[in-house]
């Protein structure tokens, strides 16, 4: 992540000095100083904001670059509370995933207005459109997807009953679950979408999945993983995650959306596809139907063209005015063209 310019101070000195204040308590510090607070760019979703902290005392003494994540002035419905997302990290972090440290979470709106957490601020670089091109991604591209299979392996190894994430409820049918929650968001929205509308019923005829329930992070992609020299150093953004499916997952890092442009890179516009699935295969000890995968590729286009148009419904209804937002609804007609030429692929295929 990297600061971006801001016209507006993120924090005013008296949230400075309240948060400096918990984080004294929380920490077991004689002394905590912010050195400089500024908003990061990335996390269309939530509000990133980039810490120098300096501590006095106590066992994290010593100067510190942390990430504060807190709530955008608005949100979508599908995104979890920042309380939760902080334990989904705890959890990966004792799975072994390779995530930012947790540092610690807020739950008092008195501190800055609502709850928020802290982790530490990894180097490296998340954008997917400069990832595509760079150079030490494109030299290790089959070596570095398969070090994506393996970690996504570990996160799928965290299965129900998780004590430590009371708040995941496992659906009966995670499937229809999905189907039903993306048509739930396109009825509220209140426009006809024909097109998104045929590819869920085209899924709930077919019927895909592999009967298996796991954790899945649901926002696996390029764009959510940090990467430095071409290695993957952090997986970001849990605030998706839930119990499913463990091809949706799958079918998120796969699907063209995530490509960046990069087509011809079925993983993300990382690298192949055949050395992601064969590691992931390798590490998690399941079989990966690859024809079902394609389903969950169909599904995770679906999705996102819900989430971009619920995006831009933030700023068309005026909760938040954000030209970002406001464009993200031109994508649809890009990811419609993606429905149908997956249905076609898929047909081909004896769908």
């Amino acid at each position: 992540m990297s600061a971006s310019d801001s016209a507006t101070e993120p924090l005013d000195p008296t949230a400075r000095g309240r948060l400096e204040t918990w984080l004294e308590g929380v920490l077991g510090a004689g002394r905590v100083r912010l050195r400089t607070v500024a908003r990061l760019s990335g996390g269309a979703i939530q509000d990133n904001l980039g810490l120098e902290l300096e501590v006095e005392g106590g066992p994290r003494a010593g100067r510190h670059a942390l990430v504060l994540r807190r709530d955008a002035p608005s949100t979508v419905a599908v995104s979890r509370p920042r309380l939760e997302e902080y334990a989904l990290l705890i959890a990966a972090q004792r799975a072994g995933v390779p995530v930012p440290e947790p540092w610690c979470a807020c739950a008092d709106p008195a501190v800055l207005g609502g709850p928020f957490y802290l982790m530490a601020r990894v180097a490296g670089e998340a954008r997917g459109a400069r990832l595509v091109k760079d150079p030490a991604v494109l030299a290790r591209s089959e070596d570095l997807v398969a070090e994506l299979g393996r970690a996504l392996a570990r996160i799928h190894a965290l299965r129900p009953p998780l004590h430590d994430l009371p708040f995941l409820v496992p659906p009966s049918d995670p499937l229809a679950a999905r189907i039903a929650e993306l048509r739930g968001h396109l009825d509220a929205l209140g426009e006809p979408q024909p097109v998104l509308e045929w590819g869920l019923r085209l899924l709930e005829r077919v019927r895909p999945g592999s009967g298996e329930l796991c954790l899945v992070h649901g926002d696996f992609r390029t764009g959510n993983l940090m990467l430095r020299d071409g290695r993957l150093v952090a997986v970001l953004d849990w605030e998706f995650a839930c119990l499913s499916d463990p091809l949706e997952d799958l079918g998120w890092m796969l699907a063209k959306c995530w490509r960046f442009g990069a087509v011809e890179r079925e993983c993300g516009g990382l690298g192949p596809r055949e050395p992601f699935l064969a590691a992931y295969e390798a590490a998690s000890g399941r079989r990966v139907d690859r024809r079902a995968v394609r389903f969950f590729e169909l599904l995770a286009t679906l999705r996102w063209a819900v989430v971009a148009l619920l995006q831009a419904e933030r700023h068309t209804s005026g909760r938040e005015r954000s030209l970002e937002l406001a464009l993200t609804a031109h994508i649809v007609p890009r990811l419609e063209a993606d429905v149908l030429d997956y249905a076609a692929l898929l047909e081909g295929e004896g769908a």
